[in-house]
């Protein structure tokens, strides 16, 4: 009878135990929930509501009422068709290689240059010095490209600064660039790397400086020089930082920067063979036919492809080293 009693009250026992433990985690952990609750309302009302949009790459909006909600709930459903524009015009494989190919090539500008200005700024003697040259290389970075777009064009234009001044001085004749296709997959990584390269090597820099200083001590004490240092311990130190900036640029490869690609070329169509990329495109779309859902189809195909990408670089990332994938 005893045995029966205990074994019929152990189930109470547990739910107040369960009960208990619940209270004393929310009692604990409650007051930081209440404290992510802003941010998490604020991602949830940006990043997530809207996307229900993508819906609108799946059918024909009309504009037959003044309310946007009215047109897209009485759109019809049309599929795919609004995909056809991307992948059955002779536009497609042109937008895409830009697409893609500009993005590869910064990726690996901003790698290997962005780590090499962190190299050198970690190895200056004077730390004021350090921080004027990081001060000046971060100065592109905060200017718009509408302003950038101005200063471009003073050096590349008919009457800019190397057309009428340096070209002359070496007996080189004007080359007019807003025509000339030829030019642009140099001008474009080399203008991207000198307005973003020191957003890339600040972070870099953060990542040396916070590696143990006792490392190098004993690399010196056994006779490594510094640039052994850098392959032996530095690099495969910061690998981590390295991987996940990579990753995270391999995830917007079908994306690119609006600013560089519609302002620096200032949209001069005799270059787009060579300047056009997929955020063009659909914009220049939109403009002249209104199709929204072109667009939508667009930035949806874009968003998948780069969730895929992010999967299967980590998925290469984590069979290489288990330690350095994301998840």
């Amino acid at each position: 009878m005893e045995q029966a009693s205990t074994a019929a009250t152990q189930p109470h026992v547990k739910v107040k135990k369960e009960k208990a433990l619940n209270q004393g985690y929310w009692q604990k952990y409650g007051v930081f929930y209440l404290m992510m609750a802003p941010a998490l309302i604020i991602l949830l009302i940006n990043n997530y509501l809207p996307m229900l949009g993508t819906l609108i790459a799946f059918k024909h909006i009309t504009y037959e009422s003044r309310s946007f909600f009215e047109n897209f709930m009485n759109g019809e459903w049309v599929g795919m068709k609004n995909f056809d524009p991307l992948f059955k015009t002779s536009d497609a494989w042109r937008i895409t290689r830009n697409t893609v190919g500009y993005n590869v090539v910064f990726i690996v500008l901003n790698l290997i240059i962005g780590v090499g200005f962190a190299l050198m700024l970690n190895l200056m003697r004077s730390k004021f010095q350090a921080k004027i040259h990081q001060t000046v290389m971060f100065l592109p970075f905060f200017l718009s490209w509408v302003i950038l777009a101005y200063l471009v064009y003073g050096f590349l234009s008919p009457l800019g600064v190397l057309n009428k001044t340096i070209f002359p001085a070496f007996g080189i004749e004007t080359i007019t660039f807003y025509q000339d296709t030829k030019w642009w997959p140099l001008i474009l990584p080399l203008i991207n790397t000198w307005k973003g390269i020191a957003y890339y090597a600040v972070i870099y820099l953060a990542a040396i400086i916070g590696i143990d200083k006792e490392y190098y001590e004993a690399a010196t004490i056994d006779g490594a020089s510094r640039s052994r240092q850098v392959w032996s311990i530095t690099l495969p130190l910061i690998r981590p930082v390295i991987i996940v900036m990579t990753m995270l640029q391999i995830g917007r490869i079908f994306f690119s920067d609006f600013g560089l690609f519609y302002n620096i070329t200032r949209n001069s169509g005799s270059i787009y063979e060579t300047t056009q990329v997929i955020d063009t495109y659909v914009y220049q779309g939109f403009l002249v036919s209104g199709n929204i859902g072109l667009s939508s189809a667009a930035g949806f195909y874009q968003a998948v492809v780069g969730f895929v990408l992010v999967l299967l670089s980590n998925f290469v990332v984590r069979r290489i080293s288990k330690d350095d994938a994301l998840f």
